[in-house]
């Protein structure tokens, strides 16, 4: 239950902000949005790992700014 009041406030917000999407389709959005890990071997033999966003649509792009997901994505 607390899912989809979370959902449909996420909704809503989204409508304010000038993105009309229904509930399945702002998840779908969501969904999409992913994160790579790159591994490779550092300078002292210890492999080191770099996270990235991947690539994202001018929509997905403005959710991700609209819920400031960035602040949820690692650091390094």
């Amino acid at each position: 239950m607390l899912a989809l009041a979370v959902a449909h406030l996420m909704r809503r917000e989204t409508e304010q902000a000038g993105l009309a999407l229904s509930v399945p389709a702002l998840l779908g959005e969501l969904e999409g949005i992913g994160e790579t890990v790159l591994l490779y071997q550092g300078d002292r033999g210890r492999p080191r790992a770099r996270h990235m966003i991947t690539r994202m649509s001018p929509r997905q792009q403005r959710l991700y700014d609209l819920f400031d997901l960035g602040r949820y994505a690692p650091r390094r």
